[in-house]
């Protein structure tokens, strides 16, 4: 089976996530840890990963919780070992989209459906390295020229 690892931020990025079947690989699933994320823990258990929560309403605090979500990221890049990674972003994932790349791995980016006419910063990011780039809605192929729109996950 091949390894995948499901990767996004906490919040409608991980509900549109966890609409995909896991099942059908050897997953793992990384999320941020928050309250919220205890369920994750519970359902996923050990397949179940954690980058530190960060927002960009605190720029100084965000700056360095992101550089350590990086090197968390590589940790966990290297010891799961995913050939593809799956996400429906957003700035949580874009580290780990670029080590998938640094290592050979194939990433397959899922645009968020909350955006029907513009572009999110983490999809403008991930887009020029993405094997495969998907819109949930066909505006954004306008935006997105070589996006696959497979429609809405939900």
């Amino acid at each position: 089976m091949t390894k995948v690892m499901f990767i996004s931020s906490i919040g409608g990025h991980l509900s549109e996530l966890r609409q995909l079947d896991f099942e059908s690989y050897d997953y793992s699933v990384v999320t941020e840890k928050t309250d919220a994320s205890k369920e994750i823990k519970q359902k996923y258990g050990d397949k179940a990963h954690f980058l530190i929560y960060g927002t960009r309403r605190t720029p100084i605090r965000y700056f360095f919780i992101f550089l350590f979500n990086i090197f968390i990221s590589l940790y966990l890049f290297l010891k799961i070992k995913p050939k593809v990674i799956v996400t429906t972003g957003t700035h949580t994932a874009v580290p780990m989209c670029y080590i998938a790349k640094l290592f050979g791995a194939k990433v397959i980016w899922i645009e968020t459906f909350a955006n029907i006419t513009t572009k999110t910063l983490a999809g403008r990011l991930v887009y020029p390295i993405a094997d495969t780039f998907v819109v949930q809605w066909e505006e954004m192929k306008k935006l997105y020229p070589k996006a696959k729109y497979w429609g809405w996950i939900y």
